[in-house]
């Protein structure tokens, strides 16, 4: 991605213009946590600012703050000059202020229109005129170049369409204050450029835009300044073009890029012992209409990381060997022994453990507390009628707290108001507390910053020390053959190579990955 141009703001000797939006002492105490402490953050018109910190710095809450989700205990909110006090999300929006969530909250049985237009319906004699609504709709969406049908259903697009249509909806309600949480955490890299053309248009159109985001190309490509918070407090305000890299992910941690290098050297990928009889191995497994037969052996204590671009089949196949697909071609064995899976409970009972990269629909379980979240799988299997005892469930769940780092280390905290990331960790402690022999991990450091991510990575490699099988699908290249012994890449939903990390670059994976039909 090409380097970010000079700020809009800089190009003019006049004064900047005022903040649209000011953020002055913010605090808010959970028990046991103090979440923010005194944080100041301003908002420019017609700029793009970046709010940076690891998970757990309190961007979330920030976010949520301004957002009307928490009340502040102390601290002062000022949109356009006027202070605020928001009752909830209503009177935020009501103030002009919008948010774009990493999971689109859309409703994807309606159409793209109805999705756009909802509760702004146009109605004649208290009845919706759909075609003036449709035709409403259209000129939302024509307006960030997004020419699709508006009758057509929201689900019958992609992800990156979704977004922009999540983004169109924001605009129905006047949004002068736009805030987008990781919009392009699923996203490929045309993908992204597009979405990165409708924030500059709206940021010429003096929308303030807050973008959150963990990958670091992207925030110098687009942001015009940058917000740093760590462990709830604010370390400070810059831009860009005068805060390196390295030092940005220094103010984020609280540790120098070469102490990340230095663990990344510490996490060396172990000889994996071919000899003997895979732990699992696919022959000819496939389903129509998702994923093209396949073959695929994988060994005890190896790292098996899958690369392509999104579509290409990643999370088929793991849903395949998983059990939460059915394949209708194939064999699959395990341990020498031949297996067909009907569900993932029988996946789990041969030792193979699934964690999903949806965290919303598939993973957390927002309401119930981190300790139960940590020890649900672990009770389906030992059965409803035999309940694990207290204080069993609160040493597991105080082990696996302490082990991956979860912030806060409060069991008793509902997991659905910890940052994302932290949500990543008790999805996978759950898994981790069942003692699985092949771990299969979808996007496990998607939405998490480079040191959770660091972390994560030398927890994947100890565990493969110890004999554990991984699958790592990761739609980032880098961490891919970081991680894995063997790279396997996908393409139009079927296995295209076969790869040793050792022998492959970057650059050649690119090239493998982004192939197209018909290319030499």
């Amino acid at each position: 991605m090409t380097e970010p141009k000079s700020p809009k703001l800089d190009k003019s000797p006049s004064p900047s213009p005022s903040p649209i939006v000011e953020m002055t002492g913010i605090s808010i105490a959970f028990p046991g946590v103090k979440a923010l402490d005194a944080v100041d953050f301003r908002l420019l018109p017609g700029e793009v600012h970046a709010l940076m910190g690891e998970n757990g710095a309190g961007k979330s809450t920030l976010i949520k703050a301004l957002t009307g989700v928490y009340g502040i205990d102390a601290g002062r909110i000022v949109i356009d000059g006027a202070d605020q006090v928001f009752a909830g999300p209503a009177a935020a929006q009501a103030a002009g202020i919008s948010t774009v969530y990493q999971e689109v909250n859309l409703t994807d049985n309606l159409s793209v229109a109805e999705n756009v237009m909802l509760g702004h319906e146009i109605r004649r004699f208290g009845v919706i005129d759909w075609r003036a609504t449709r035709k409403a709709a259209r000129t939302y969406l024509q307006a960030l170049n997004l020419d699709i049908d508006p009758k057509s259903s929201l689900s019958s697009h992609s992800l990156a369409v979704q977004q922009l249509v999540a983004i169109s909806r924001a605009m129905v309600v006047d949004a002068r204050v736009l805030i987008l949480d990781e919009p392009t955490s699923s996203l490929d890299s045309g993908e992204v450029a597009r979405l990165f053309d409708v924030i500059r248009t709206l940021r010429d159109r003096g929308v303030a835009i807050l973008f959150v985001s963990h990958f670091l190309d992207q925030i110098y490509a687009i942001s015009d300044r940058i917000t740093v918070l760590r462990n709830g407090t604010l370390v400070g305000e810059y831009r860009p073009a005068e805060l390196p890299r390295v030092e940005l992910v220094g103010k984020m941690i609280g540790r120098t890029l070469e102490v990340l290098t230095e663990l990344e050297a510490n996490a060396e990928r172990a000889v994996v012992d071919r000899s003997g009889t895979p732990f699992m191995q696919a022959v000819g497994v496939g389903r129509r209409g998702s994923i093209e037969p396949f073959d695929l052996d994988i060994y005890p204590g190896e790292i098996v990381g899958l690369a392509g671009l999104l579509g290409s089949g990643r999370t088929e196949l793991a849903r395949l060997i998983s059990g939460i697909d059915r394949a209708d071609t194939g064999e699959l064995s395990v341990d020498g022994d031949r297996r067909q899976f009907h569900d993932p409970r029988q996946a789990l009972r041969a030792g193979i453990a699934y964690s999903s990269e949806s965290r919303k629909t598939e993973g957390i379980i927002g309401e119930l507390s981190v300790r139960e979240n940590i020890t649900l799988a672990l009770q389906a299997e030992r059965g409803w009628l035999r309940r694990i005892p207290r204080a069993r469930q609160e040493e597991l769940s105080a082990s696996w707290i302490e082990a991956l780092d979860i912030r806060p280390a409060d069991p008793e905290r509902p997991a659905g108001v910890l940052s994302g990331g932290n949500q990543q960790k008790v999805m996978l402690a759950r898994l981790l507390a069942l003692a699985p022999r092949l771990l299969v991990l979808d996007e496990p450091t998607r939405g998490i910053d480079v040191g959770a991510k660091v972390e994560i990575q030398r927890l994947i490699s100890d565990l493969a020390s110890t004999g554990m099988a991984v699958i790592f699908i990761s739609a980032e290249l880098e961490e891919v053959l970081r991680v894995g012994h063997r790279i396997i890449v996908l393409r139009d939903r079927e296995i295209v190579a076969t790869l040793d990390p050792d022998t492959v670059t970057f650059e050649m994976l690119l090239a493998i990955v982004a192939k197209a039909d018909g290319d030499e």
